[in-house]
């Protein structure tokens, strides 16, 4: 029997990781063709409070390995955040790909009444559910973090679409 947190997981975040796999293929492309820096990309932001684009890419990635982690069960894998290029993006997302996908729906029989306990970037802990953590803090932010990439490049001009950003499905 396939788990209902599982489905509104693990297919999800493969499906908008490839998206944004996507997205950085054609950003790279874009700097090439325009003769543009890539880490004038790399380092845009929508508003300078926000993250740039590489910081939305990590985030999103960290989103979707965290958040399945957690509900599989198991420990969430640690990256180094050392990314500098859209290549190392793309391995990035490539080794949370990797991750996410060999998790299996028999991990996630319990997930949406696991206690997930969170302490997200403060000392104050945060107590849920499995299903209210998807619901309403996973994939609410991993949507945040992977829209805001999106949003970066095509305001800075890179030609891509709802069906990059939306991918495989």
């Amino acid at each position: 029997m396939t788990s209902a947190i599982y489905t509104a997981s693990i297919p999800v975040f493969t499906q908008m990781l490839g998206g944004l796999k996507t997205v950085l293929a054609k950003a790279e492309a874009h700097a090439t063709e325009k003769k543009i820096d890539p880490n004038a990309l790399l380092q845009a932001r929508l508003y300078p409070d926000m993250f740039p684009l590489l910081r939305q890419v990590q985030v999103a990635s960290d989103f979707a390995k965290s958040v399945s982690a957690r509900l599989a069960g198991v420990e969430v894998p640690k990256l180094d955040d050392a990314e500098q290029t859209f290549a190392d993006l793309q391995a990035r997302l490539d080794t949370v790909l990797a991750f996410i996908n060999g998790l299996n729906t028999a991990q996630f029989e319990d997930a949406a009444t696991r206690e997930i306990v969170t302490q997200a970037g403060t000392p104050k802990e945060k107590r849920f559910t499995g299903q209210s953590y998807i619901f309403n803090y996973g994939l609410p932010h991993f949507f945040f973090h992977t829209t805001t990439a999106y949003a970066i490049l095509r305001h800075s001009g890179v030609e891509v679409g709802k069906k990059d950003f939306v991918g495989t499905y």
